[in-house]
Protein backbone atom coordinates (compact mmCIF):
# COMPACT_ATOMS: atom_id res chain seq x y z
CA UNK A 1 0.00 0.00 0.00
CA UNK A 2 1.45 3.26 -1.08
CA UNK A 3 2.27 5.61 1.87
CA UNK A 4 0.62 8.97 1.72
CA UNK A 5 3.09 11.95 1.38
CA UNK A 6 3.14 14.16 4.50
CA UNK A 7 2.19 17.77 3.84
CA UNK A 8 4.63 20.66 4.69
CA UNK A 9 3.45 22.79 7.61
CA UNK A 10 4.80 26.25 8.27
CA UNK A 11 4.96 25.32 11.89
CA UNK A 12 7.07 22.32 11.44
CA UNK A 13 10.32 21.95 13.30
CA UNK A 14 12.52 22.56 10.29
CA UNK A 15 10.81 25.74 9.44
CA UNK A 16 11.09 26.97 12.99
CA UNK A 17 14.77 26.11 13.03
CA UNK A 18 15.30 28.10 9.90
CA UNK A 19 13.40 31.03 11.32
CA UNK A 20 15.27 30.96 14.57
CA UNK A 21 18.58 30.67 12.81
CA UNK A 22 17.74 33.71 10.73
CA UNK A 23 16.61 35.60 13.77
CA UNK A 24 19.80 34.66 15.61
CA UNK A 25 21.83 35.84 12.66
CA UNK A 26 20.01 39.13 12.71
CA UNK A 27 20.52 39.46 16.47
CA UNK A 28 24.18 38.61 16.12
CA UNK A 29 24.54 41.17 13.36
CA UNK A 30 22.81 43.76 15.52
CA UNK A 31 25.07 42.96 18.47
CA UNK A 32 28.18 43.21 16.32
CA UNK A 33 27.07 46.48 14.82
CA UNK A 34 26.07 47.97 18.28
CA UNK A 35 29.45 46.98 19.77
CA UNK A 36 31.30 48.82 17.02
CA UNK A 37 29.06 51.85 17.51
CA UNK A 38 29.61 51.84 21.28
CA UNK A 39 33.34 51.50 20.85
CA UNK A 40 33.42 54.37 18.34
CA UNK A 41 31.25 56.44 20.67
CA UNK A 42 33.59 55.66 23.60
CA UNK A 43 36.61 56.63 21.61
CA UNK A 44 34.90 59.85 20.47
CA UNK A 45 33.88 60.60 24.08
CA UNK A 46 37.42 60.03 25.30
CA UNK A 47 38.73 62.41 22.65
CA UNK A 48 36.17 65.03 23.62
CA UNK A 49 37.02 64.53 27.30
CA UNK A 50 40.68 65.11 26.56
CA UNK A 51 39.88 68.26 24.62
CA UNK A 52 37.72 69.52 27.51
CA UNK A 53 40.53 68.90 30.02
CA UNK A 54 42.96 70.73 27.74
CA UNK A 55 40.56 73.63 27.36
CA UNK A 56 40.07 73.79 31.15
CA UNK A 57 43.83 73.95 31.63
CA UNK A 58 44.08 76.72 29.06
CA UNK A 59 41.29 78.58 30.89
CA UNK A 60 43.20 78.28 34.21
CA UNK A 61 46.39 79.53 32.58
CA UNK A 62 44.43 82.39 31.00
CA UNK A 63 42.90 83.29 34.37
CA UNK A 64 46.36 83.43 35.95
CA UNK A 65 47.67 85.59 33.13
CA UNK A 66 44.61 87.83 33.42
CA UNK A 67 45.15 88.21 37.18
CA UNK A 68 48.82 89.04 36.58
CA UNK A 69 47.87 91.59 33.92
CA UNK A 70 45.32 93.17 36.27
CA UNK A 71 47.96 93.35 39.03
CA UNK A 72 50.41 94.97 36.63
CA UNK A 73 47.75 97.44 35.55
CA UNK A 74 46.99 98.33 39.19
CA UNK A 75 50.70 98.76 39.97
CA UNK A 76 51.09 100.85 36.86
CA UNK A 77 48.15 103.04 37.88
CA UNK A 78 49.67 103.52 41.34
CA UNK A 79 53.06 104.41 39.86
CA UNK A 80 51.33 106.80 37.48
CA UNK A 81 49.55 108.49 40.40
CA UNK A 82 52.85 108.79 42.29
CA UNK A 83 54.55 110.19 39.21
CA UNK A 84 51.73 112.72 38.81
CA UNK A 85 52.09 113.76 42.48
CA UNK A 86 55.86 114.09 42.09
CA UNK A 87 55.31 116.16 38.98
CA UNK A 88 52.94 118.47 40.85
CA UNK A 89 55.43 118.87 43.70
CA UNK A 90 58.24 119.52 41.25
CA UNK A 91 56.16 122.13 39.45
CA UNK A 92 55.30 123.84 42.75
CA UNK A 93 58.97 123.78 43.79
CA UNK A 94 59.96 125.22 40.40
CA UNK A 95 57.43 128.00 40.90
CA UNK A 96 58.79 128.70 44.41
CA UNK A 97 62.38 128.75 43.15
CA UNK A 98 61.42 131.06 40.31
CA UNK A 99 59.67 133.37 42.77
CA UNK A 100 62.67 133.29 45.12
CA UNK A 101 64.99 133.96 42.20
CA UNK A 102 62.82 136.87 41.14
CA UNK A 103 62.93 138.29 44.67
CA UNK A 104 66.70 137.93 44.82
CA UNK A 105 67.01 139.68 41.49
CA UNK A 106 64.90 142.54 42.82
CA UNK A 107 67.02 142.62 45.97
CA UNK A 108 70.17 142.63 43.87
CA UNK A 109 68.88 145.56 41.88
CA UNK A 110 67.97 147.36 45.10
CA UNK A 111 71.41 146.57 46.55
CA UNK A 112 73.10 147.93 43.46
CA UNK A 113 71.05 151.08 43.78
CA UNK A 114 72.02 151.35 47.45
CA UNK A 115 75.69 150.86 46.56
CA UNK A 116 75.49 153.62 43.99
CA UNK A 117 73.81 155.86 46.56
CA UNK A 118 76.47 155.03 49.15
CA UNK A 119 79.23 155.78 46.69
CA UNK A 120 77.61 159.09 45.93
CA UNK A 121 77.26 159.83 49.65
CA UNK A 122 80.88 158.86 50.19
CA UNK A 123 82.04 161.23 47.48
CA UNK A 124 79.93 163.98 49.03
CA UNK A 125 81.37 163.25 52.48
CA UNK A 126 84.92 163.30 51.13
CA UNK A 127 84.23 166.61 49.46
CA UNK A 128 82.88 168.02 52.73
CA UNK A 129 85.89 166.67 54.58
CA UNK A 130 88.22 168.46 52.20
CA UNK A 131 86.29 171.66 52.66
CA UNK A 132 86.35 171.42 56.43
CA UNK A 133 90.07 170.67 56.47
CA UNK A 134 92.16 167.97 58.17
CA UNK A 135 91.05 166.57 61.56
CA UNK A 136 92.71 167.70 64.73
CA UNK A 137 95.83 165.66 65.53
CA UNK A 138 95.52 163.35 68.50
CA UNK A 139 94.83 159.81 69.54
CA UNK A 140 92.71 158.70 66.59
CA UNK A 141 92.39 155.09 67.80
CA UNK A 142 91.01 155.76 71.24
CA UNK A 143 89.84 159.34 71.13
CA UNK A 144 86.29 158.38 70.17
CA UNK A 145 85.88 155.71 72.87
CA UNK A 146 84.74 156.18 76.47
CA UNK A 147 87.16 153.55 77.78
CA UNK A 148 90.21 151.87 76.27
CA UNK A 149 90.19 148.08 76.08
CA UNK A 150 92.85 145.69 74.79
CA UNK A 151 91.83 142.07 74.57
CA UNK A 152 94.16 139.07 74.49
CA UNK A 153 92.61 137.46 71.39
CA UNK A 154 94.11 137.83 67.94
CA UNK A 155 90.80 138.07 66.07
CA UNK A 156 88.91 141.01 64.65
CA UNK A 157 85.18 140.50 65.03
CA UNK A 158 82.24 141.81 63.09
CA UNK A 159 79.75 141.26 65.89
CA UNK A 160 76.68 142.95 64.44
CA UNK A 161 75.80 144.29 67.90
CA UNK A 162 73.80 147.49 67.86
CA UNK A 163 75.94 149.80 70.01
CA UNK A 164 73.82 152.91 69.47
CA UNK A 165 71.28 154.46 71.76
CA UNK A 166 70.90 157.34 74.19
CA UNK A 167 70.30 155.17 77.28
CA UNK A 168 71.96 151.75 77.24
CA UNK A 169 71.34 149.12 79.91
CA UNK A 170 73.71 146.16 80.39
CA UNK A 171 72.15 143.19 82.22
CA UNK A 172 74.75 140.74 83.52
CA UNK A 173 73.83 137.24 84.69
CA UNK A 174 75.63 136.74 88.03
CA UNK A 175 74.20 133.34 88.94
CA UNK A 176 76.33 130.38 90.02
CA UNK A 177 76.23 128.88 86.53
CA UNK A 178 78.43 131.76 85.32
CA UNK A 179 81.35 130.13 87.15
CA UNK A 180 81.95 127.46 84.49
CA UNK A 181 80.63 125.83 81.32
CA UNK A 182 79.99 122.35 82.80
CA UNK A 183 77.62 121.39 85.59
CA UNK A 184 80.27 119.41 87.44
CA UNK A 185 82.71 122.32 87.53
CA UNK A 186 79.94 124.74 88.51
CA UNK A 187 79.17 122.58 91.54
CA UNK A 188 82.87 122.34 92.36
CA UNK A 189 83.52 126.09 92.04
CA UNK A 190 80.33 126.96 93.89
CA UNK A 191 81.88 125.55 97.07
CA UNK A 192 85.08 127.64 96.74
CA UNK A 193 85.75 130.93 98.52
CA UNK A 194 84.71 134.27 97.00
CA UNK A 195 88.20 135.17 95.75
CA UNK A 196 88.50 131.96 93.72
CA UNK A 197 84.97 132.38 92.35
CA UNK A 198 85.83 135.82 91.00
CA UNK A 199 88.86 134.32 89.25
CA UNK A 200 86.77 131.66 87.45
CA UNK A 201 87.61 131.80 83.71
CA UNK A 202 84.00 132.04 82.56
CA UNK A 203 83.24 134.90 84.96
CA UNK A 204 86.40 136.73 83.89
CA UNK A 205 85.21 136.41 80.27
CA UNK A 206 81.90 137.94 81.37
CA UNK A 207 83.66 140.91 82.99
CA UNK A 208 85.82 141.38 79.88
CA UNK A 209 82.68 141.33 77.72
CA UNK A 210 81.09 144.08 79.81
CA UNK A 211 84.28 146.12 79.64
CA UNK A 212 84.34 145.71 75.85
CA UNK A 213 80.72 146.87 75.60
CA UNK A 214 81.35 149.91 77.77
CA UNK A 215 84.47 150.74 75.74
CA UNK A 216 82.39 150.85 72.55
CA UNK A 217 79.49 152.92 73.86
CA UNK A 218 78.78 156.21 72.09
CA UNK A 219 80.41 159.09 73.98
CA UNK A 220 77.11 160.95 74.09
CA UNK A 221 75.20 158.01 75.58
CA UNK A 222 74.19 157.29 79.15
CA UNK A 223 74.43 153.78 80.56
CA UNK A 224 73.80 151.56 83.56
CA UNK A 225 75.01 148.07 84.56
CA UNK A 226 72.76 145.66 86.44
CA UNK A 227 73.66 142.21 87.76
CA UNK A 228 70.97 139.63 88.41
CA UNK A 229 70.58 136.15 89.88
CA UNK A 230 67.60 135.63 92.19
CA UNK A 231 67.60 139.43 92.60
CA UNK A 232 68.64 142.35 90.42
CA UNK A 233 70.62 145.42 91.40
CA UNK A 234 72.76 148.14 89.89
CA UNK A 235 76.52 147.71 90.36
CA UNK A 236 76.59 151.19 91.89
CA UNK A 237 74.65 149.80 94.86
CA UNK A 238 72.15 152.65 94.92
CA UNK A 239 68.52 151.74 95.68
CA UNK A 240 67.32 154.27 93.09
CA UNK A 241 70.07 154.22 90.47
CA UNK A 242 70.25 156.90 87.83
CA UNK A 243 71.84 156.85 84.43
CA UNK A 244 75.63 157.18 84.27
CA UNK A 245 77.42 159.35 81.74
CA UNK A 246 79.47 157.40 79.19
CA UNK A 247 81.58 160.50 78.69
CA UNK A 248 82.62 160.48 82.36
CA UNK A 249 85.78 158.40 82.76
CA UNK A 250 85.28 158.48 86.54
CA UNK A 251 81.78 157.00 86.40
CA UNK A 252 82.83 154.38 83.86
CA UNK A 253 85.80 153.27 85.95
CA UNK A 254 83.70 153.18 89.14
CA UNK A 255 81.01 151.01 87.51
CA UNK A 256 83.56 148.52 86.15
CA UNK A 257 85.37 148.42 89.49
CA UNK A 258 82.13 147.65 91.34
CA UNK A 259 81.31 144.89 88.85
CA UNK A 260 84.72 143.28 89.39
CA UNK A 261 83.81 142.61 93.05
CA UNK A 262 80.53 140.82 92.29
CA UNK A 263 80.62 137.10 93.25
CA UNK A 264 78.42 134.80 91.10
CA UNK A 265 75.94 132.81 93.20
CA UNK A 266 72.36 131.56 93.35
CA UNK A 267 69.86 130.81 90.63
CA UNK A 268 68.75 132.80 87.59
CA UNK A 269 65.59 134.94 87.44
CA UNK A 270 64.90 136.80 84.23
CA UNK A 271 61.75 138.08 85.90
CA UNK A 272 63.87 140.05 88.38
CA UNK A 273 66.20 141.25 85.64
CA UNK A 274 63.38 142.53 83.44
CA UNK A 275 61.50 144.01 86.40
CA UNK A 276 64.56 146.12 87.26
CA UNK A 277 64.27 147.83 83.88
CA UNK A 278 61.10 149.53 85.04
CA UNK A 279 63.00 151.24 87.84
CA UNK A 280 65.02 153.28 85.37
CA UNK A 281 63.54 156.63 84.38
CA UNK A 282 63.54 157.38 81.55
CA UNK A 283 63.49 153.85 80.26
CA UNK A 284 66.41 152.42 78.24
CA UNK A 285 66.33 152.46 74.45
CA UNK A 286 68.90 149.64 74.04
CA UNK A 287 69.54 146.58 76.23
CA UNK A 288 72.49 144.19 76.31
CA UNK A 289 71.78 140.86 78.03
CA UNK A 290 74.78 138.69 78.98
CA UNK A 291 73.74 135.25 80.19
CA UNK A 292 74.44 131.54 79.76
CA UNK A 293 71.05 129.82 79.71
CA UNK A 294 67.37 129.72 80.53
CA UNK A 295 66.18 130.92 83.96
CA UNK A 296 65.76 128.55 86.90
CA UNK A 297 63.13 130.55 88.77
CA UNK A 298 60.60 133.29 88.25
CA UNK A 299 59.28 135.85 90.69
CA UNK A 300 59.68 133.45 93.60
CA UNK A 301 61.90 130.50 94.41
CA UNK A 302 60.55 127.19 93.07
CA UNK A 303 59.16 124.68 95.54
CA UNK A 304 61.21 121.77 94.17
CA UNK A 305 64.99 121.48 94.11
CA UNK A 306 65.08 120.63 90.40
CA UNK A 307 63.61 122.47 87.41
CA UNK A 308 62.88 120.66 84.15
CA UNK A 309 63.72 122.03 80.70
CA UNK A 310 60.02 122.63 79.98
CA UNK A 311 59.62 124.56 83.24
CA UNK A 312 62.68 126.70 82.44
CA UNK A 313 61.25 127.53 79.03
CA UNK A 314 57.98 128.47 80.68
CA UNK A 315 59.84 130.75 83.12
CA UNK A 316 61.63 132.34 80.17
CA UNK A 317 58.38 133.03 78.31
CA UNK A 318 56.52 134.31 81.39
CA UNK A 319 59.21 136.98 81.95
CA UNK A 320 58.98 138.46 78.44
CA UNK A 321 55.92 140.71 79.07
CA UNK A 322 58.01 142.70 81.59
CA UNK A 323 60.30 143.99 78.84
CA UNK A 324 59.42 147.49 77.63
CA UNK A 325 57.92 147.49 74.16
CA UNK A 326 60.01 148.70 71.27
CA UNK A 327 63.37 148.31 73.01
CA UNK A 328 65.90 146.05 71.20
CA UNK A 329 67.49 143.32 73.31
CA UNK A 330 71.00 142.31 72.20
CA UNK A 331 71.88 138.90 73.63
CA UNK A 332 75.42 137.68 74.28
CA UNK A 333 75.08 134.00 75.16
CA UNK A 334 77.90 132.10 76.87
CA UNK A 335 76.59 128.54 76.39
CA UNK A 336 76.07 126.20 79.31
CA UNK A 337 76.38 122.41 79.13
CA UNK A 338 73.05 120.66 78.55
CA UNK A 339 71.02 123.85 77.94
CA UNK A 340 70.51 123.43 74.20
CA UNK A 341 67.08 125.17 73.95
CA UNK A 342 68.61 128.40 75.31
CA UNK A 343 70.24 129.40 72.02
CA UNK A 344 66.98 129.15 70.05
CA UNK A 345 65.00 130.97 72.75
CA UNK A 346 67.40 133.90 73.06
CA UNK A 347 67.87 134.09 69.29
CA UNK A 348 64.10 134.48 68.92
CA UNK A 349 64.08 137.12 71.68
CA UNK A 350 66.70 139.15 69.81
CA UNK A 351 64.84 138.67 66.53
CA UNK A 352 61.45 139.69 67.97
CA UNK A 353 62.86 142.83 69.60
CA UNK A 354 64.99 143.79 66.54
CA UNK A 355 68.18 143.24 68.51
CA UNK A 356 71.27 141.11 67.87
CA UNK A 357 72.35 137.66 69.01
CA UNK A 358 75.97 136.65 69.59
CA UNK A 359 77.59 133.48 70.89
CA UNK A 360 81.25 134.49 71.08
CA UNK A 361 84.36 132.32 70.88
CA UNK A 362 86.30 131.60 74.07
CA UNK A 363 89.02 134.13 73.22
CA UNK A 364 86.54 136.99 72.73
CA UNK A 365 86.75 139.84 73.41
Amino acid sequence: MKRKRRQLSPFSLSFLDIMFCGFGAVVLLVLVLDHDTLRASGESFADLRGEIVGLEREVLVGDKKLASIRSDVAAGSEELAKAAAETDRAQRRIAEVEEELSQRRRQTLATRADIKQLRSDLKTAEAQKKRLGAPIAGNRDGGGKVHSFAGEGDRQYLTGLKMGGKRILILVDASASMLDETIVNVIRRRNMDAARKIEAPKWKRTLATVEWLVSNLPVTARFQIYTFNTRAAAVSGSTSPSWLQASSAKQVAAALESLSHVVPSGGTSLYRAYASVRGLVPRPDNIFLITDGLPTQGRAKPSSTTVSAAQRMQLFESAQPLLPAGVPVNVILLPMEGDMPAAAAYWKLALDTHGSFLTPARDWP
